[in-house]
C-alpha cells in the first residue's frame, strides 16, 4: 500500500522500483547479466522510474537528505531514457551491485509507517 502524501508516494516508488531491481537480479552474474537482453530491460526500466520519481520529490525533502544521491539517480534516468544508445551494461550492473541495496538501505527509514488498515 503506498502512503499518502506527495514525498512520501514518490519514496515509496522509489523503494518499490530499488526491490525490483534487486530481485531480477538476485543470483545472477555479470555473465549471466549481459547475456539476458530480458533481464538488462526491466533493470533499466526501473532504474527509469526510479530517476523519475526521484526527481519529483520535492526541492526541500532532498536538500533535507543529502545522503541519498539524487543528482546521481536522476542523471542515470536521464542517460537510459535519452541516450539509450550510449548505455554501458557493466556500468549499469555495477551500478545495480554496487549503488541500489546502498540506496534501499538509505531510503527504507525515509518511507513513514503505513496507517493501519481499516476492516
Amino acid at each position: 500500500m503506498r502512503p499518502e502524501g506527495r514525498d512520501p508516494a514518490y519514496l515509496w516508488d522509489m523503494l518499490e522500483a530499488a526491490r525490483h531491481i534487486q530481485k531480477y537480479v538476485a543470483g545472477l552474474t555479470l555473465d549471466r547479466y549481459l547475456k539476458d537482453s530480458m533481464v538488462q530491460s526491466a533493470v533499466e526500466r526501473k532504474l527509469e522510474i526510479l530517476g523519475e520519481t526521484a526527481r519529483r520529490v520535492s526541492e526541500p525533502f532532498r536538500q533535507a537528505h543529502p545522503e541519498i544521491p539524487w543528482r546521481q539517480v536522476i542523471a542515470q534516468r536521464n542517460v537510459l531514457a535519452h541516450e539509450y544508445g550510449d548505455i554501458v551494461p557493466t556500468l549499469v550492473w555495477k551500478t545495480v551491485i554496487t549503488y541500489i541495496p546502498e540506496l534501499v538501505a538509505k531510503l527504507e527509514p525515509l518511507i513513514p509507517p503505513l496507517p493501519p488498515e481499516t476492516p
